[in-house]
């Protein structure tokens, strides 16, 4: 099969993403256009600060609160109905709402506009919890990655867009505003609904779920969904700390612009630059994830998104730690000053680090979450995350009011927490730290070139790899190519190479022997490989038993005929090309093998043929099946 070489804009030419896709970045277009219209309504109505300052404090709270109130039976909703049903049910409260909102926009009623907001935060629960459930239903495995980028860089660039189009409406349309305000929030809404009516269909998850109406029990019960497992529950955590992170720098970012910028009091450019840089570089984060991950889903960019995160939000405080040296600055002077380029550098790289540690989680709790539970499960993200928002917002005020920091001296505050906060989710889950070495190492020293991955292994279900042993890589590039865990079996000489031995340890390798050398080692591995084959799970193996001393493939070993007779799986055969010159294999001697290897960044495919039926599997055919895989390369 040719090698691997689609792109996730190829998503955005297929029905089965793209009506979707221009669905969610249209609503949280207008949800934006909404928020900062009512924000420029009250300038045109020239409240009083002290009005105005109640407004928009209150504002937020109003359009978060259903997040708390309904998330739990949004997520129940979710999980029974036909997604793309859903979605054109949302969509059409949608233009209700929109609706009676223009009426408060046409009377320029502040009451009437809340209550909408209220309203407009219930329809943004009820659409969240299928916004990323329907994804694991319309992508392929190897596709959830770069379908989470661009659903996030779409959102980034739509409350961009939103904030600039709405916060616009009253400066430019002067006595018009309120009436173009009106108009264009119900026009973006019936846009909305007519792009969701092209989504395809995509079955529920839980059909036959009674749903259960009263939200606090509920709560309680997808708050424990989200528990069960522990690489979802600390990827639900991480998603949290990402919204209380971007909670407490953009909210701060209008204030941090006039005292540390040197922007006007009424002049909201440098604002919104800054959120630009911000928002830009998460967009383009997002969209890296799938390129950085080779089309997995990779949680090693994890651990790199908060070192990023916290050290570029170290710098920012450097860049300046006081007050502007002049004032009174737009845009254009703002870029001119000394030192503004640094700034500039760290909110985008902000941004940037912010994509990589949040894409990587979302395709993690999709890909690990029972497609019957992942609606409430991301339900419950909703709620957690609503909470997260909160804290943040009282946090900030907290630290300026109380402690009387420095917006600066808040945002270093703010990086030391997010290191302290890393340190400890990847401590109690080292698979975080270890996917990080382990991609650091396979993308430092190779280019993998793929062939047949995405046609051949399954995206559920139980089976057994089979594959060529060249070096003692082999696993980490197996593990680097295929978009699901695998539990691999190995020579047990190999698991317990210092500090690779963490590695296959965290990643839940088994151990093996040969018979005579540890027959007690050799049991337990079997027992293992049956257990992890009974639960559904990929299991890796090198039937050769030991790494080629020749390049050439050695006769496969009958444990393979042993594995499938205990438990008859799917076995996908595989073959690494190029890992023969490459480092770590026995092409050098021991001391070869310290130097810097001959091929740095070596070229290395891994290939897949078509599964076999294990009851018309021999070890010979397979090893034979496997050599013609591989060909002359090797």
């Amino acid at each position: 099969m040719a090698a691997n070489h689609h792109s996730q804009f190829d998503l955005l030419r297929q029905r089965r993403f793209l009506p979707f896709f221009l669905t969610q970045s249209l609503g949280a277009f207008n949800d934006n256009v909404y928020r900062l219209a009512i924000i420029g309504l009250l300038g045109y109505l020239a409240v009083s600060p002290e009005d105005k300052t109640l407004y928009t404090n209150l504002a937020p709270a109003i359009f978060i609160l259903p997040y708390f109130l309904f998330s739990a039976t949004a997520g129940q909703i979710a999980e029974k109905l036909e997604k793309s049903k859903l979605i054109r049910i949302t969509t059409t409260m949608e233009i209700v709402i929109m609706s009676f909102a223009a009426i408060g926009f046409l009377t320029q009623n502040m009451v009437v506009l809340l209550i909408a907001l209220f309203a407009t935060g219930m329809q943004s629960t009820l659409f969240g919890p299928v916004k990323y459930s329907i994804l694991p239903s319309v992508l392929r495995p190897e596709e959830l990655t770069g379908g989470n980028g661009l659903v996030e860089m779409g959102t980034s660039i739509s409350i961009l867009a939103g904030m600039l189009f709405g916060g616009l409406i009253f400066q430019v349309s002067g006595a018009h505003g309120p009436a173009v305000a009106a108009v264009a929030i119900v026009l973006l809404a019936i846009t909305g609904n007519v792009v969701s009516r092209f989504i395809p269909r995509a079955e529920a998850g839980a059909p036959e779920l009674k749903i259960n109406w009263n939200p606090i029990p509920e709560s309680l019960a997808i708050m424990r969904l989200t528990r069960k497992q522990e690489g979802v529950r600390n990827s639900v955590l991480g998603v949290s700390w990402f919204w209380f992170f971007g909670t407490v720098v953009t909210s701060n970012l209008p204030t941090y612009a006039e005292l540390h910028l040197g922007a006007p009091r009424d002049d909201a450019t440098i604002y919104i630059l800054a959120l630009a840089l911000f928002s830009i570089g998460t967009g383009v984060g997002s969209l890296l994830c799938e390129k950085l991950s080779a089309r997995t889903v990779e949680i090693g960019l994890v651990p790199m998104g908060a070192i990023g995160m916290t050290g570029f939000l170290l710098d920012l405080y450097f860049a300046r730690s006081g007050l502007a040296p002049v004032t009174g600055l737009d845009a254009g002077g703002f870029l001119r000053q000394p030192g503004a380029w640094r700034i500039v550098m760290d909110l985008v790289g902000i941004g940037l680090f912010a994509g990589f540690f949040l894409v990587p989680l979302f395709a993690l709790i999709q890909s690990r979450t029972p497609k019957g539970e992942l609606s409430r499960v991301i339900a419950g993200v909703n709620i957690q995350n609503a909470f997260f928002i909160v804290l943040a917002a009282g946090v900030g005020i907290a630290a300026q009011r109380l402690l009387h920091w420095s917006i600066p001296q808040l945002f270093l505050a703010l990086a030391i927490a997010n290191a302290l906060v890393a340190i400890w989710i990847f401590t109690i889950v080292p698979e975080f730290a270890m996917r990080f070495v382990s991609w650091l190492l396979v993308r430092t020293l190779y280019r993998l070139k793929l062939h047949g991955i995405e046609k051949h292994v399954p995206d559920e279900g139980a089976g057994l790899i089979v594959c060529n042993h060249v070096s003692y890589m082999d696993a980490l590039i197996l593990a680097a190519s295929i978009p699901r865990p695998v539990r691999f079996v190995m020579y047990y000489k190999i698991f317990n190479i210092p500090v690779m031995s963490w590695i296959f340890r965290t990643a839940r390798a088994i151990p093996i022997a040969g018979a005579r050398e540890n027959p007690e080692v050799m049991q337990r591995a079997f027992d293992e490989i049956d257990a992890a084959l009974a639960n559904g799970e990929l299991v890796g193996i090198f039937p050769e038993g030991a790494l080629t001393r020749d390049g050439e493939i050695a006769k496969f070993k009958s444990g393979v005929e042993k594995i499938l007779e205990r438990h008859p799986v799917p076995v996908i055969p595989m073959a690494l090309r190029g890992m023969w010159s490459s480092m770590w294999s026995h092409r050098d001697s021991r001391l070869g093998r310290m130097r810097v290897p001959r091929r740095f960044r070596a070229h290395v495919e891994v290939a897949a043929d078509a599964a076999i039926d294990p009851f018309l599997t021999t070890a010979e055919s397979l090893q034979a099946t496997v050599r013609e895989l591989r060909g002359d390369t090797a």
